[in-house]
């Protein structure tokens, strides 16, 4: 035995003498905190950016996109609207909304109470990710998952700007959020949730966001009746300028949205970014081409709502499409959004301002059954060789059904609670002279 081992035993020997001095209880401390996963720096890193990014998607790019389509008196007051209910969104989430849907225990239909105000999480606490071991703080998974709730409420405002009291509004989210919201997000996203269990598949919110907001969208455009002078008076978009603008923030933004909720930077985070990229293609110029099939220009505002409803289909779909469905996903789902806000809106007579159902609502019935096609092998996604389509497809549908009802129901209940305790309706002079004015004191433009 040379020098070297017998000094390498020496020490070893030494180093288990040492260690078998420690209690017993020490030991145990040692092997646990050896064994707690340890947070990934690049996915963390690159989930507080997906954090932020939907943060854009917010402010600046929904204010403007919203903005740019109302009238010019109504530009502040719909920009307004929009930051403050997503302000308010952000702390309710922390006060309840986070425990509701992602909270230990709990049930099929909302978490329980014990994360209210955050309790128990600390900067060494931890979020599960996809995959096995691997884990983000939780912090960040609070973050993150609050600005999808912050943005979906904002999403419903669409269809009743120009004539809702900033009062009314503030009310509507804090109920809306609760009864409608929190429950869909634990039932399609939380472990125990009832859509989770059922296998739905929604990657960054299909259901969640889309086809919730936008079947809100409508019932509350419905519950508050049309604006004085719809549709006999045209009410042209004000700056389609700034509606662009707010279109390609929304477009970005939408990166932290569908490939953040990959929840790591890995494979999927990169298919649900080139998915972004094309099937939101395939939506702005479907819609065009869509357009000059009936007889009209290719119009910017076409491209920009094209855009959206590509976006809005892909995102149940983001990771669980490969990208040629993913572009049928976005055309088909492009034209189908067309004909609903030009035919089927004028046709049914409903107020829906800024068209959050015609785009959100539509667009994200026909991404989420739509995903469980394209999830499909043989179509190129990720779906494994024993996927059936015709039994995701039941799934999915039922999914659907479920979240229609629900936010049929609980936004009734919000804008009547809402109605009961501010009014809903700014009074005529007001609507007329605009909200700028009647609800903030200011100006968009001078």
């Amino acid at each position: 035995m040379t020098f070297t081992q017998k000094l390498c035993g020496l020490a070893g020997a030494t180093a288990l003498s040492i260690f078998a001095a420690v209690p017993a209880w020490a030991q145990e401390a040692a092997a646990a905190a050896a064994a707690a996963p340890t947070p990934n720096k690049g996915d963390t890193a690159w989930m507080m950016t997906s954090t932020l990014l939907v943060l854009l998607m917010i402010l600046p790019g929904l204010q403007l996109f919203y903005g740019g389509l109302t009238r010019s008196k109504n530009m502040l007051s719909t920009m307004t609207q929009i930051g403050a209910v997503a302000a308010l969104a952000m702390l309710v989430w922390v006060m309840w909304g986070y425990t509701m849907a992602f909270g230990d225990g709990g049930n099929a239909i909302i978490s329980g109470f014990g994360k209210a105000f955050l309790a128990g999480i600390t900067p060494d606490s931890t979020a599960a990710t996809f995959s096995d071991g691997v884990v983000i703080p939780e912090y960040v998974f609070v973050s993150f998952q609050m600005t999808f709730a912050a943005i979906t409420v904002a999403l419903v405002l669409g269809s009743v700007v120009e004539r809702i009291k900033f009062s009314a509004v503030m009310v509507f989210a804090i109920i809306w959020l609760t009864i409608v919201y929190f429950p869909i997000a634990h039932m399609v996203w939380a472990s125990n949730g009832y859509f989770f269990g059922l296998g739905a598949l929604d990657f960054a919110g299909g259901t969640v966001v889309h086809i919730n907001a936008g079947v809100s969208a409508l019932v509350a455009a419905l519950m508050l009746g049309k604006r004085i002078g719809f549709p006999k008076e045209p009410m042209p978009p004000h700056s389609l300028t700034l509606t662009m603008v707010g279109t390609g923030l929304l477009w970005v933004g939408w990166f932290g949205f569908n490939a953040g909720s990959a929840l790591e930077a890995n494979g999927s985070a990169g298919l649900a970014m080139i998915n972004t990229f094309v099937a939101t293609a395939a939506g702005g110029l479907f819609w065009m081409l869509t357009e000059r099939l009936n007889g009209h220009k290719g119009s910017a505002l076409g491209f920009c709502s094209g855009i959206v409803a590509g976006l809005v289909a892909v995102t149940p779909a983001a990771g669980n499409s490969g990208p040629f469905g993913a572009i049928v996903l976005g055309a088909v789902a492009s034209v189908v959004c067309f004909y609903s806000v030009s035919f089927l809106k004028p046709k049914l007579g409903y107020d829906d301002s800024l068209d959050a159902f015609g785009i959100h609502g539509v667009g994200g019935i026909i991404g989420a059954i739509g995903t469980g096609i394209v999830y499909s092998p043989s179509l190129g996604g990720p779906g494994g060789d024993d996927f059936q389509i015709g039994a995701q497809l039941i799934i999915q549908i039922e999914a659907v059904v479920a979240t229609i009802v629900w936010a049929s129901i609980g936004t009734a209940i919000a804008i009547f609670i809402a109605k009961a305790l501010t009014g809903l309706r700014v009074k005529p002079e007001v609507e007329q002279e605009g909200l700028d004015l009647g609800e903030h004191g200011e100006r968009a433009y001078n």
